[in-house]
């Protein structure tokens, strides 16, 4: 009896072992983003009379020195760059305007229905950076990971509103895919084997958004005729936003200025 019980016994941690050496680092279905509400029938919209928003986000005040980031805890970034990597968080254009602002209506088109954009959004890693630093995708579209670098990365979104998810990429592995179930200005992205890689995604209802570059210009195409809100957002110089009315087929043009915390 005894000799039987230290057999079960033995047998019941040998597969124990067996089971937790065949687990996979990937994350369960339930860390993974929430699917998608069903969408209503998007809102016909003439296309003859839509009116665009056009303007550039400037900054006041002294520009900020940037950090250097240091990778030397994994030779493979440091290898992918030629000298010193900035941080681009609170970077300043060279004509006194702020890049990778996310510029998006954020009130006056909840009327609307939209469709769901078929084309995902790339964000791809690259020396160990994130590329793009800012992007947009509507609720739904695909966020499609890439990676360049022969190092194993770890992509991990930080939302409030929609589900948390974490998972590792190795070199040459497919690309991931990704998407959001609720609007959320801003989701923050690091990654877990390289502390200093940031990326924002700015998930929104509605396919008006733009990031602003290396000139701190942006255009938002497409508006229906109507009041608006729109909000420029800076990872580090806040929000600001301004009311414009478009008519038909008009162009307005909007002008934000950010200034140093």
């Amino acid at each position: 009896m005894i000799q039987r019980k230290l057999f079960l016994t033995l047998c019941l941690g040998i597969t124990l072992v067996l089971v937790s050496c065949g687990q996979k680092e990937t994350p369960a279905p339930e860390e993974t983003a929430a699917p998608t509400e069903q969408a209503a029938p998007p809102t016909p919209i003439d296309q003859a009379t839509v009116a665009s928003v056009t303007g550039k986000v400037a900054f006041q005040g002294a520009k900020p020195k940037l950090a250097r980031i240091m990778m030397d805890q994994d030779p493979v970034c440091v290898q992918k760059h030629s000298g010193p990597v900035l941080a681009e968080d609170g970077a300043v254009n060279d004509n006194g305007t702020v890049p990778n602002a996310f510029v998006y209506v954020k009130a006056g088109a909840e009327k609307y229905n939209f469709a769901v954009p078929t084309e995902s959004v790339e964000l791809d890693q690259d020396g160990c950076v994130y590329k793009p630093h800012v992007v947009g995708v509507q609720v739904g579209q695909t966020l499609r990971i890439l990676t360049k670098d022969p190092t194993t990365h770890n992509i991990h979104p930080m939302p409030k509103d929609n589900r948390e998810w974490n998972m590792s990429q190795a070199p040459n592995a497919a690309p991931l895919e990704q998407k959001f179930s609720r609007p959320e200005i801003m989701i923050p992205v690091k990654c877990n084997q390289h502390p200093w890689m940031k990326a924002y995604v700015g998930v929104t209802k509605n396919p008006f958004f733009a990031v602003t570059g290396s000139d701190g210009t942006f255009t938002i195409k497409g508006l229906p005729p109507g009041d608006y809100t729109i909000e420029a957002w800076s990872p580090t110089f806040g929000t600001q936003e301004q009311k414009v009315t478009v008519g038909a087929k008009e162009s307005k043009t909007v002008e934000f200025t950010l200034k140093s915390s």
